[in-house]
C-alpha cells in the first residue's frame, strides 16, 4: 500500500466555465489555467502520480505543452490511469477536498464521483468528495480563486 496526496490553486476570472471534477457548474466566474484548470481532478491526480512515485502532473503534462491547451482534465486522469495501471498498481481510494467560497458544491459532488469512478474504472464507494469555505479568510474567502486537496491509496508495485 501507498499514500500519495495532491493539492491544486486556480485563480478565479470572469471569462471561464467553472469546471470541478468534470462538472461545469454555472457560476459568474471560473478558473484560469492552460488546461480546463479543474482543481479538483488536478490534486487527484497529483495525489496518484505521487503514491505511485511517478512525478506529478507538471512532470507529464506541461503548461508548455499547446496540445494541453483547454485539454479536459478528465482525459488527463484517464492518462494518469494508464500510467499506474503500466506499473502494476490499482487504486484503493481517493479522499478529497475543495475549498471555495462560493459557489455551493454539494448538487454537484455526487456527479463529480460518478465521472471520477467511470474515468478510472473504479467503484464510486471508493471515492470521496467534500467541499468547505474558509469563512471569508484568505484568497479563497475572496473568492480570488479556488483549491482542492486530495490523498490516495493504491497498492502494487
Amino acid at each position: 500500500m501507498r499514500v500519495g496526496m495532491g493539492y491544486d490553486v486556480h485563480r478565479l476570472v470572469g471569462d471561464r466555465p467553472l469546471i470541478l471534477g468534470g462538472v461545469v457548474i454555472p457560476w459568474e466566474k471560473g478558473l484560469l489555467g492552460h488546461s480546463d484548470a479543474d482543481v479538483l481532478t488536478h490534486a487527484i491526480m497529483d495525489a496518484l502520480l505521487g503514491a505511485a512515485a511517478l512525478g506529478d502532473i507538471g512532470r507529464h503534462f506541461p503548461d508548455s505543452e499547446e496540445a494541453y491547451r483547454g485539454i479536459s482534465s478528465l482525459l488527463l486522469l484517464k492518462r494518469v490511469s494508464g500510467l499506474l495501471r503500466e506499473k502494476g498498481c490499482g487504486i484503493v481510494n481517493i479522499d478529497a477536498v475543495i475549498i471555495a467560497q462560493k459557489p455551493k458544491m454539494m448538487p454537484y459532488i455526487p456527479k463529480m464521483i460518478e465521472n471520477i469512478s467511470s474515468v478510472l474504472n473504479i467503484d464510486k464507494m471508493c471515492i470521496n468528495i467534500k467541499a468547505t469555505t474558509t469563512e471569508g479568510l484568505g484568497f479563497s474567502g475572496r473568492e480570488e480563486g479556488i483549491a482542492a486537496q486530495a490523498v490516495a491509496l493504491i497498492e502494487g508495485m
